[in-house]
């Protein structure tokens, strides 16, 4: 048995393949997350399909979403924030990067921000949208080739510290 594709690091037959598989329902927000992406790694649209919200499955392009899943190659997913999504909650926001290569063998990164939503007891994709990245700033000025080491050698950066960079 190989492991899941959602980076369970349990075999895909006791994580996301019974869910996949409709034997049984997430019970958490995350789980349907980790089984969506293994769904797109496995180009299975039709679990794509019918984990997405009822009031909102019109809006999916099942052409294009089959296209993606099925010429990309998925290289792993990291859930960076869940907020809700719990068993007692009904609304979930997930916040994700996905890393795949393209029909070109490109490296490409998927970040986005999901909303789930339970109906009848039942977690649903929703909608999702791009997360707000914040800008990182520094603390101190950034230390250029020309200046000298911060290790106090008295050499440029370059020809001390910076040598191995």
């Amino acid at each position: 048995m190989s492991n899941c594709p959602c980076g369970s690091a349990q075999p895909y037959e006791n994580c996301c393949a019974p869910l996949i598989k409709g034997e049984q329902a997430a019970a958490t927000a995350e789980q349907l997350m980790r089984a969506r992406y293994t769904a797109h790694t496995l180009a299975d649209i039709g679990f794509i399909v019918s984990s997405h919200h009822p009031d909102t499955r019109h809006e999916i392009d099942e052409a294009s979403t089959r296209q993606w899943a099925e010429k990309s190659e998925w290289l792993g997913i990291d859930i960076r924030h869940i907020e809700g999504g719990s068993e007692a909650d009904e609304k979930a926001e997930i916040e994700f990067v996905v890393n795949y290569r393209d029909a070109k063998g490109e490296r490409r990164i998927h970040h986005e921000l999901s909303e789930f939503e339970k109906k009848d007891g039942q977690w649903f994709f929703r909608d999702a949208k791009a997360p707000t990245v914040e800008q990182y700033r520094r603390e101190e000025p950034k230390l250029g080739r020309n200046d000298p080491c911060h290790c106090g050698s008295g050499k440029k950066y370059k020809k001390c510290c910076g040598k191995a960079a």
